[in-house]
């Protein structure tokens, strides 16, 4: 199991993650598509030429996709129970078709479960680079992890 068990995690620990990927202009259409998203701005080269960025951006909702992705095979990968809450998501710089995503992760918290007695709350803070080394998302996610089942 390449996730960990919330007794494995500790406050401050941190993952530098190792998967990276490359944003496509077709990942980028097919994800607007798929979320019903028209909105010009990610999908239509003539209109994002007039604005301040001149290219389409990569759709928001695809950059958290990927920054939560990116990070599940070094933490959460087979021992997730659920994604609780995904709170404070900012994206300070755009994405576009070309970018190469890396992600970086910190514990910031972890809580027993009240009702559940094999299972956890930890809290994630996951930022998310460029190749420039830029940061282009940052998200708090709460996540109910099981306990080891030696705990």
């Amino acid at each position: 199991m390449a996730g960990l068990y919330f007794d494995q995690f500790t406050v401050g620990q941190r993952f530098v993650h190792e998967l990276r990927r490359t944003v496509l202009e077709s990942d980028n259409m097919l994800f607007s598509n798929m979320t019903m998203n028209p909105a010009a701005i990610h999908i239509d080269h003539e209109y994002a030429k007039h604005t301040e960025y001149g290219r389409p951006l990569v759709n928001s909702l695809l950059t958290l996709g990927l920054l939560i992705g990116l990070s599940v095979q070094d933490t959460t990968l087979g021992t997730t129970i659920a994604n609780v809450k995904l709170d404070e998501t900012n994206f300070p710089r755009p994405v576009f078709a070309g970018d190469t995503i890396r992600v970086e992760t910190e514990v910031v918290a972890l809580r027993p479960s009240k009702s559940r007695p094999s299972q956890g709350l930890v809290t994630l803070l996951h930022t998310a680079f460029n190749q420039r080394d830029e940061v282009v998302c940052t998200c708090q996610r709460l996540a109910l992890m099981m306990k080891s089942p030696a705990a």
